[in-house]
């Protein structure tokens, strides 16, 4: 028997068997009740029948519908790359039932597949007698995210798996505006796959919650919803450190769906509490809010004191994303954004904390181009007033371009303005075409800070790329391009280099990458008016007066994984915190500069710092990205000078976890 033929057979016989043993309680029947009642079901990995819903005005049509379903025997489940999997349906019957003809010819029944296409569970034609009604449905797309307008939560290892997929020859996909939606990566990666093929065998419901599915999920025809908990659970030592342990307790409720195929809706709040290697916990406490709080956790928010040797940070993210026809998505949410196709982006980075956003792709053709309007504060107590944060506001587009199979152009444009005067957000900002610089002009050479940058990415093969970005901060020819040694000369590059597969190891993925930045860029007169978000960078974390050089490998098989990441540098810091201004803290004022030219890379208190981390562990669950790990993180940090913000460091710090890994952590500082 072929598959279509085992798909009629099951619809017949669950049909045949429902309108023989049917029985119509007395309290309908007295009634006249003419209607329907829906049933949701599903055979489970083992082949069993598990009703999940039933809509019905009377209690009594549940409850028979249930008496019938306790009867239907263990059968062979559905299976998909010869695995066992769950097939959800959905059954509307319709009351009254006519008993006197033949039960497969009775349309009081309609039984509606939905199930995505598989081998052994297509979609199948309805016999003759059932032409004006729907076949059975199945609802057993398991994984209705997969192709969804949901974010491909910003993880460099989850990316990383299909990086190479997204980036083969002759691929119209643009890799650098992220994040990703599930359904622009799904046509050249089958998430849905990947997440079967890690299946493991799971007898109890709890077993299959813990290694392979969502803690709940609901499904009909319109929508779809699911809930997860998340967890980040780490213990470790930082081996100098005068603390016992490190470590961080993170509870996450996640909250994701759908209200059919183009709006979707995605929440994640954290409760957590951690403290950390002590050059961690330092630049915590060194970026503190000025109105409360006892330090900035890097990337996350706001922390308060707790148990006076570490901090309670809560953090929320969230969104909705609709896509209104087939070239435009539109989100509005707290989240991080970036742009590049790099470890490190000088464009827009999700080195800082969660930021409200509104957010506008456009693709069509060869092009996809991005708009972000983001609101961000400041929270330095000499711009606070009343306990209240400084409002400013960002506004950035990115245009890409796949001018060949091969080469790909982008150009970046933001501006910065605060809300001073009444002035609030400013509507000049609002139009997604516009040319920010000349806008900055025509509102006041003060009014704004616009950045412009330049993306480029070469595939020499389906495994070697080559990728970069230029940024400048000053618009002006003659520093920029005649200027060498001038302050003026505000500009930053990236080129870097990808290896997929390498060696022909399947899924063996090298990087190598350098960044630099000159002094003062990202930095302004105006001081509120920096490229800055709650005292951290929106673009490097390193903020600018440095250079860099990065190597990464990472590897995974089956459900294990393992990188390892080295970063050389060399940095220029001020000697005091109210001294001289050298060009790194990007939240300084341009004015305090001690040079007028002869202005280099690492000028100040130059450091050099070396900064390698492993990590190796096992994906707990593939659906939600839960992960086992241990991670073993070596910094030193040698200043020229020892000052009260920078001193002669080495750190060695041991991690061990469970984590939902579904956010960047940057401990590179």
């Amino acid at each position: 028997m072929n598959f279509k033929q085992e798909a009629q057979c099951f619809s017949n016989t669950l049909k045949s068997k429902i309108v023989r043993e049917f029985r119509v309680p007395e309290s309908v029947s007295e009634a006249n009740y003419k209607g329907e009642l829906v049933v949701l079901f599903e055979v489970d990995r083992e082949g069993n029948f598990v009703l999940t819903y039933i809509d019905a005005t009377y209690p009594e049509l549940k409850e028979e519908i249930k008496r019938i379903f306790e009867t239907l025997p263990v059968i062979a489940p559905a299976t998909y790359n010869s695995r066992p999997i769950n097939m959800q349906f959905r059954m509307p019957v319709r009351i009254p039932l006519d008993f006197s003809g033949d039960a497969l010819s009775e349309p009081g029944i309609e039984i509606v597949d939905t199930s995505r296409e598989q081998p052994n569970a297509a979609p199948q034609e309805a016999p003759e007698v059932f032409k004006e009604y729907d076949q059975i449905k199945s609802l057993a797309f398991e994984h209705p995210r997969a192709t969804s307008q949901i974010n491909i939560p910003l993880s460099h290892e989850l990316y990383s798996r299909f990086e190479d997929e997204v980036n083969r020859v002759g691929t119209n996909f643009h890799s650098a505006s992220k994040p990703f939606l599930f359904a622009e990566v799904q046509p050249y990666y089958n998430f849905e796959e990947e997440i079967e093929a890690l299946q493991k065998p799971a007898e109890t419901w709890i077993g299959r919650k813990l290694w392979n599915e969502h803690l709940f999920t609901f499904q009909v025809d319109d929508y779809w919803f699911s809930v997860d908990f998340a967890l980040d659970m780490q213990v470790g030592k930082d081996i100098d450190s005068r603390l016992d342990v490190t470590y961080n307790n993170t509870r996450a409720a996640i909250f994701q769906g759908g209200l059919g195929k183009n709006f979707n809706f995605y929440s994640v709040v954290y409760e957590n509490q951690g403290r950390f290697a002590d050059y961690f916990n330092e630049y915590a406490e060194s970026i503190r809010p000025g109105s409360e709080g006892a330090a900035i956790i890097p990337g996350r928010g706001i922390a308060k004191s707790f148990m006076g040797q570490a901090y309670d940070y809560p953090v929320a993210e969230g969104y909705l994303s609709f896509s209104p026809g087939k070239f435009f998505n539109l989100q509005f949410g707290h989240g991080k954004n970036f742009i590049g196709d790099g470890y490190r982006s000088l464009l827009l980075s999700d080195v800082a904390s969660p930021y409200p956003f509104f957010k506008l792709n456009t693709s069509f053709w060869k092009i996809k181009y991005t708009n972000t309007w983001m609101s961000l504060r400041d929270v330095r107590p000499e711009v606070t007033g009343e306990d209240s944060y400084r409002t400013k506001f960002m506004a950035n587009h990115y245009l890409s371009y796949n001018v060949t199979k091969r080469l790909n152009l982008g150009f970046f444009e933001s501006v910065m303005w605060e809300n001073d005067n009444n002035r609030g957000f400013d509507l000049n900002y609002l139009n997604p075409v516009i040319f920010y610089r000349a806008i900055e002009f025509s509102t006041g050479a003060q009014a704004g800070n616009a950045v412009i940058g330049l993306t480029g990415k070469y595939k020499w093969s389906d495994q070697v790329l080559t990728y970069g970005q230029w940024l400048i901060d000053e618009f002006s020819s003659t520093d920029v391009f005649g200027g060498e040694g001038s302050w003026k000369n505000k500009h930053g590059f990236q080129i870097g280099t990808k290896y997929f597969n390498a060696f022909n190891i399947q899924d063996l993925y090298l990087q190598l990458e350098y960044n630099q930045v000159r002094p003062y860029t990202y930095s302004h007169n105006t001081i509120t008016l920096n490229y800055g978000h709650t005292n951290q960078s929106m673009a490097h974390l390193w903020g600018a007066n440095f250079r860099e050089i990065i190597g990464i490998a990472r590897y995974k098989k089956g459900r294990y994984y393992g990188h390892v990441k080295a970063i050389f540098g060399e940095r220029g810091f001020d000697y005091f915190e109210n001294g001289d201004y050298y060009g790194g803290n990007i939240y300084r004022s341009e004015e305090d500069r001690p040079l007028e030219t002869g202005v280099r890379i690492g000028q100040g208190n130059n450091t050099d710092s070396f900064y390698a981390e492993t990590e190796f562990g096992y994906i707990v669950n593939p659906a939600t990205n839960l992960k086992f790990f241990g991670s073993f993180i070596y910094r030193n940090f040698d200043p020229e000078v020892n000052t009260s913000l920078n001193s002669d460091a080495t750190t060695y710090w041991f991690n061990v976890g469970l984590r939902t890994d579904i956010f960047n952590w940057y401990f590179d500082l």
